[in-house]
């Protein structure tokens, strides 16, 4: 295992993951790039099952970025990358880790690495990224970030993807769209039965709505339905997709 630590690991795949715990299949699913639709120059393409727990909330800011601009150059780079195959194993033993030190540092960065998003394992990096970003932040208060994250879930043993059947769960999408991996996604904190349930705590940038909602499964509150932007990840008992309104 890399610089990227057993623990994080643990925290996205469950402590399972490896060649004898985690299905292939489900790894596989997840090793892709961000691939921009040669028919719609703004969507991006999910070819397998899964992932769209990540491409769907970054499609979504990446049109909200689209709307506060007049025009937009994200498309203007070079074309991805053909990688090795990797197996679970390897891929992780090959992850390093980089630090910076303020905004444009990082910004400039990424573009120079734009080819690290769109290969195969676009995907995974980025996730990877955001949660060790969001552990720093936390270090910097005292805190460990993935303990941080762990302490937000409703169920600590619950990997953000599921290593059965390989969708990212709500606590990973919440994480994506509000910055807190909270299980919930009614208004504020509740209690029940002496046990404190976190929700959303504040408008988001970006809605969430669900279908689950019509069969009474859960209740979404004002802060997802009503976000800044008309901009929507919509749920349903198997995909996510974004819409939005002008």
């Amino acid at each position: 295992m890399s610089e990227v630590g057993q623990e994080l690991v643990h925290l996205v795949w469950g402590k399972k993951a490896g060649p004898r715990g985690l299905a292939d299949t489900i790894f596989c699913r997840w090793a892709q790039g961000f691939v921009f639709s040669e028919s719609e120059s703004t969507a991006l393409e999910q070819f397998e099952g899964g992932p769209c727990a990540v491409i769907a909330p970054v499609q979504a800011f990446l049109l909200k970025r689209l709307f506060a601009s007049e025009k937009s150059t994200w498309r203007d780079c070079p074309a991805a990358l053909a990688v090795e195959e990797l197996g679970f194993e390897r891929f992780h033993a090959l992850i390093h880790k980089r630090a910076f030190k303020s905004f444009p540092e990082l910004k400039d960065a990424i573009w120079d690495q734009y080819s690290v998003w769109t290969n195969r394992f676009g995907v995974l990096l980025f996730l990877y990224s955001v949660i060790l970003t969001k552990r720093a932040k936390m270090l910097v208060m005292f805190l460990q970030g993935t303990e941080n994250i762990k302490n937000e879930i409703e169920d600590a043993t619950e990997p953000l993807i599921d290593p059965v059947y390989g969708h990212g769960s709500q606590s990973l999408i919440n994480l994506l769209l509000t910055g807190h991996a909270v299980s919930n996604v009614w208004d504020g904190d509740r209690e029940c039965s002496g046990m404190k349930l976190l929700g959303i705590h504040k408008q988001a940038t970006v809605g969430f709505l669900t279908l689950m909602e019509s069969l009474r499964y859960c209740k979404v509150g004002s802060y997802l339905k009503s976000p800044k932007f008309p901009i929507w990840i919509l749920g349903s008992e198997t995909h996510l997709t974004v819409f939005f309104a002008k």
